[in-house]
């Protein structure tokens, strides 16, 4: 941990830190919508090194646990790259005897912030975003028998540079956390016949339809649809490669009833082994609907941190377990807080039947207090018009926000338990609303979006989002989707299991019971605002960060501060009524 304001962050550890680590962490398959048979994992200890200078090390003096970033505990480096050092990673491997087919695929996960990939003394190119996966074809710097050197450089600037961060600061306070950096998730590689499939975009359609898309199609590409292992159809792509299907006797995807049917892929000697679910999710006339019937989501902001590992889930026991602690207490929606997970969280949401609304990242730098704080609080929104208001003077900010934006969204357009996206959280690098918002919707048409959530309301988008931590919840008259999207904040240090003595939250309880009785009169004015029209509420939030302590769960996740059956029994009374038309 970090020193911050008020002294140093208790270490702290969950039961899944305890036993993360070892020869090769977190080595189940990255990319689960998109399998091939046969991989090689690249996480474990790699050299390590920090240049002030940006130059390659002629030697390396440190090692490091990857995927684990630099600033965590599991990492064992101490220490990421300030602004202006480079970070730099090295390991050598050798390719398993008959791994190697026509073409050799080095997939990074996600590096924070960008970064640059040498093998074998040569550059095999770089990337920029800190929050999406990407591939690059090696076959021709590789030595297919021998051993091969990896080499990663890379530069994270956090608030400093263009990209965007989230909630990370080099000053950590309140709801602002510990910056990380570098690689923060699963680096492996894959060997591919010469027509192989890169991609492809599945699409479900109300009426238990699903389109499928091909970014690159080649002539013979075939499909099959399984259940449970039993063929249930199958087809060609045409030579756009587009395909569709309809399964009538189909089983509809619910958080009650998450199946999900298995999408084989064939294109020559490369079989890929995907998966969907018949699920829509769509907003209309201020209601929401899953699959055309009515629904009401009640959530939790899940902001993704880890006490030893930060960014990184320590395994995948972890991710599953906040997953099913929220479904369990009744929750049926995370909202994914200004962070992108990896690929297998969603994979979890997805078979588990856990909904999640997506926000997209924040970037920009400084966020001022009057216009990011003061002013919504007495309920003044400002037009975005002037994005220096909201740290977003720099165009090449704004542009490289745009380039994220898309990655991530079509990163994420596959996973069946993505229902909806913030665009904007709190004006938080806020610029040209409107017009990103008609983006966004070009690349994902799908999912209703969430354009300013909280404040600084542009009256676009599907919802009319609120953010309410005092006084009593209240709606105002709007067409769009009604949404609580944050509330309550609640905080209760307990010592043993806080990184700060100095816990930080919208109104301090004293115990466990104190705690589910606030919760329960804050779900009473919910299930009222529900008879007016509500649809959504997120309680913030899952588990405590750092020192912000107004979660449900500790952030070592060894305590449930709130009574689990008075807990499930607000969010089934939540789902559960009916509301009377507006």
């Amino acid at each position: 941990m970090t020193a911050m304001a008020g002294g140093e962050l208790q270490r702290l550890s969950t039961v899944w830190g305890e036993s993360a680590g070892g020869d090769c962490p977190l080595a189940n398959y990255p990319r689960p919508q998109f399998m091939r048979p046969g991989w090689l994992c690249l996480n474990g200890r790699w050299d390590y090194e920090i240049r002030p200078d940006g130059k390659k090390p002629e030697k390396y003096t440190g090692s490091i646990l990857v995927p684990f970033s630099p600033e965590t505990d599991l990492s064992g480096a101490h220490r990421g790259p300030d602004g202006g050092e480079t970070a730099w990673y090295r390991r050598s491997f050798t390719l398993p005897s008959g791994f190697m087919k026509d073409r050799l695929l080095l997939h990074f996960g996600a590096v924070d912030q960008s970064c640059e990939v040498f093998l074998n003394g040569r550059s095999a190119g770089s990337h920029e975003g800190g929050y999406t996966p990407f591939t690059l074809d090696v076959t021709a710097l590789t030595d297919p028998v021998g051993k091969n050197v990896l080499t990663v450089a890379v530069r994270d600037e956090t608030a400093e540079g263009a990209g965007i961060y989230g909630k990370q600061s080099a000053e950590p306070k309140g709801i602002w956390y510990t910056a990380q950096s570098g690689i923060w998730q699963t680096v492996w590689m894959e060997s591919v016949p010469e027509r192989h499939f890169t991609d492809i975009r599945i699409t479900p359609r109300a009426g238990k339809r699903v389109e499928l898309q091909l970014p690159d199609p080649s002539e013979g590409d075939a499909w099959a649809v399984l259940a449970e292992g039993k063929l249930v159809t199958s087809g060609k792509f045409d030579r756009s490669g587009h395909a569709e299907f309809t399964l009538p006797d189909g089983i509809l995807w619910t958080p009650e009833t998450p199946f999900l049917y298995d999408l084989l892929l064939k294109r020559g000697s490369d079989v890929v082994k995907c998966y969907f679910a018949l699920r829509t999710f769509t907003a209309e006339k201020g209601r929401l609907y899953l699959n055309g019937s009515p629904i009401f989501l009640t959530g939790l902001l899940d902001q993704g941190y880890w006490p030893e590992s930060l960014y990184t889930p320590p395994t995948d026991e972890a991710m599953i377990y906040d997953i099913e602690t929220a479904r369990d207490l009744g929750f049926n929606v995370l909202r994914k807080h200004v962070k992108v997970e990896p690929l297998r969280w969603y994979y979890h949401c997805d078979r588990l039947g856990m909904l999640v609304w997506q926000d997209v990242p924040n970037g920009g730098a400084p966020y001022p207090f009057l216009w990011s704080v003061l002013l919504p609080f007495l309920g003044i929104h400002l037009s975005d018009r002037r994005p220096g208001r909201f740290g977003r003077r720099y165009e090449k900010a704004r542009k490289q926000f745009v380039r994220e934006l898309e990655a991530i969204a079509a990163t994420l357009y596959n996973s069946p338990s993505v229902v909806a996206w913030t665009l904007f959280n709190e004006g938080w690098g806020q610029f040209g609303t409107a017009a990103l918002t008609a983006k966004l919707r070009e690349w994902d048409g799908t999912r209703p979006i969430d354009s300013a959530s909280g404040w600084h309301d542009q009256h676009g988008g599907d919802f009319c989002s609120r953010h309410r931590y005092f006084g009593k919840q209240r709606l105002k008259p709007d067409p769009r989707v009604q949404a609580v999207t944050e509330c309550g904040g609640y905080s209760l240090l307990l010592p043993e299991h806080s990184a700060s003595d100095r816990g930080f939250g919208y109104r301090k309880m004293k115990d466990g019971s104190a705690l589910t009785a606030a919760v329960e009169a804050l779900y009473g004015q919910l299930l009222s605002l529900k008879e007016e029209g509500l649809q959504a509420c997120i309680y913030t939030q899952l588990s405590d960060v750092e020192s912000e302590v107004n979660g449900l769960l500790t952030w070592d996740r060894r305590v449930l501060k709130v009574d689990a059956g008075r807990m499930r029994a607000l969010n089934e009374a939540l789902k559960a009524q009916e509301r009377s038309e507006p």
